[in-house]
């Protein structure tokens, strides 16, 4: 195995045990990997796989066969895809054997508990990253802070969201 698959392989197997509530929780530390420490291609180029990704149906972290595929080409995609997802199916497959068995254990409630706001935190940091990998000025940071607030104490829609940040951004441009 080439040293890139290597990488690929231990990068997003454990990223993969990482993943509390989802993909979204390890993507700072996917892009940090993949633009920063490996340089396996620019701040720009995840921006368009994440978009891609997030585009595409299915789960979002399908975006480590697009950074594999980046990197290595299709065995990359490959080994990539396994990584992330193998292992955290067969830790979920057995752990949900056993969690069903505790179904009203005290100590059930207590983990699930603990875990929500670890798996919200994640989630969290993941906007922060990505927000922080944009382009820089008051417009756009203004307008992800903005949306954020109207997404989180209002009942606006996404949609709606969406148009005002892209008509905001077409008028910033054309002045």
């Amino acid at each position: 195995m080439t040293p890139v698959l290597l990488q690929l392989f231990w990068l997003f197997t454990l990223l993969s045990m990482l993943a509390f509530g989802g993909g979204a929780g390890v993507m700072p530390d996917i892009q940090r990997a993949a633009v920063e420490q490996y340089h396996w291609m620019t701040a720009g180029e995840f921006l368009d796989m994440f978009a891609i990704s997030r585009a595409a149906p299915g789960p979002g972290s399908l975006i480590v066969i697009l950074i594999g595929q980046k990197a290595a080409g299709f065995p990359g995609a490959a080994v990539s895809f396994v990584a992330m997802f193998l292992p955290s199916c067969l830790v979920v497959h057995f752990v949900a054997r056993f969690w069903h068995n505790a179904a009203r254990s005290v100590w059930k409630d207590v983990v699930e508990r603990a875990l929500a706001p670890v798996a919200i935190g994640l989630t969290f940091a993941s906007g922060l990253a990505l927000m922080r990998a944009t382009e820089h000025g008051f417009m756009p940071h203004a307008l992800t802070v903005g949306s954020t607030a109207a997404f989180a104490f209002t009942r606006i829609s996404p949609l709606i969201l969406l148009a005002v940040g892209a008509l905001a951004m077409l008028a910033v441009a054309a002045l």
